[in-house]
């Protein structure tokens, strides 16, 4: 048996997220391991460092799957792209060591959410932005940015009101104009369900002028999610990098 980790690229526009579900066959995981256990001749599982929502788009996840025997990786990664749709792709096969989980390994993740603030939407970006059309301030949200680095309680971040273990530490927050698009990339141990997408929500609201941003250490103690700013668009966000 042999363990093998893999670097996926995917446009999530058309996918219900990464997870297999019962109630559908429309999502990353189940098509890799459908593809790739039509390869292999038998069921395989694959799996990844960890959710992205349905819209949710990808640079660099990571997957780990075991299979019985040793593999040109090269030869595995053109057959898999040869059968995969053209909106997922797998940039690299590695041999991994024995024990080796995409998920359970996983030291860091890096986010990138793109925000387009023009008048009207970029036709040939449109699909990977968040169209909010308001001259952001960008100095007030970096420094607003600041209160949620290190190792804090998320809880009011978060829509998953059952999960227990809500610490995250978030290393970086790094926001960067570029024309009139926006650009926030995270850096973390980890994150929780919609935590990104609620971060950013949070740090355009501090932006656009609709809230204090110095009143975040608040919003983090209350551990309240309504306290916290609204769900920014799944289409604006990559996972772009997992570190192991």
């Amino acid at each position: 048996m042999r363990t093998y980790k893999m670097t996926i690229s995917y446009d999530g526009t058309r996918y219900q997220g990464w997870q297999r579900q019962a109630t559908t066959d429309n999502t990353i995981q189940h098509i890799l391991e459908w593809t790739l256990g039509r390869m292999v001749g038998y069921r395989v599982q694959i799996d990844g460092s960890g959710r992205t929502d349905g819209g949710v788009h990808a640079r660099g996840q990571v997957a780990s799957v075991v299979l019985s025997k040793l593999y040109d990786v090269d030869d595995l990664k053109d057959a898999l792209n040869r059968s995969l749709p053209e909106d997922i792709r797998i940039i690299r096969i590695e041999l991994a060591r024995n024990g080796f989980h995409a998920r359970k390994s996983a030291k860091g993740k890096k986010y990138e959410y793109y925000i387009d603030c023009r008048e009207k939407p970029d036709v040939f970006s449109r699909k990977y932005c968040y169209h909010y059309p308001v001259d952001l301030d960008i100095e007030a949200m970096r420094d607003a940015a600041e209160y949620l680095i290190g190792t804090n309680d998320f809880a009011s971040f978060t829509d998953n009101k059952d999960k227990k273990d809500t610490i995250r530490k978030i290393y970086s927050i790094k926001i960067v104009r570029a024309g009139d698009k926006v650009r926030i990339t995270y850096y973390g141990s980890g994150f929780l369900y919609h935590m990104v997408r609620i971060l950013t929500g949070t740090l355009i609201e501090v932006g656009a002028g609709k809230r204090d941003g110095s009143r975040l250490p608040f919003v983090i103690s209350a551990k309240d999610r309504s306290l916290a700013g609204f769900l920014a668009p799944a289409k604006g966000l990559f996972l772009r990098k997992v570190y192991y």
